[in-house]
């Protein structure tokens, strides 16, 4: 069965993305812990993280920093935290948050409702800025 997450990576859903590759895409969370909160998906459907071939697995990984790397650009925070819990789709993802207390995530909180308008300009931020980190790192 098709997961949500499948039909963002189809075309089927629209998703407010900020980074894709031939294996993993990036996108905003629609009901957000923090503004600039983004699920990295491989995209391969695949339930659990732990049953993702060991390359894959650790290429959705370096893929997630790159990520975490742009999201810091736009959002200052202490650290971009990460957390893997998959119980709500079928389908593996790594959440990446902006963080500068424990409690930004914390998943029972209320979620933020943001303006379909602000995410585009939220996404557009993360994109440039990742632009920006993976000319640096092609640099060095």
């Amino acid at each position: 069965m098709s997961t949500i997450f499948s039909k963002i990576v189809s075309g089927e859903i629209p998703a407010h993305k900020v980074a894709e590759s031939n294996d993993f895409l990036a996108f905003l969370d629609v009901r957000p812990l923090t503004q600039g909160h983004v699920l990295v998906i491989p995209k391969k459907e695949t339930d659990y993280i732990f049953d993702i071939h060991d390359d894959e697995y650790m290429g959705m990984w370096v893929f997630a920093k790159i990520v975490a790397q742009g999201i810091k650009k736009v959002f200052p925070c202490r650290k971009v935290g990460v957390a893997v819990v998959g119980l709500e789709v079928a389908h593996a993802h790594i959440h990446l948050i902006p963080l500068n207390q424990v409690d930004d995530m914390n998943f029972a909180r209320p979620k933020l409702e943001i303006a379909a308008e602000e995410m585009t300009q939220i996404a557009e931020q993360i994109r440039e800025a990742i632009s920006e980190v993976t000319g640096a790192n092609k640099s060095q």
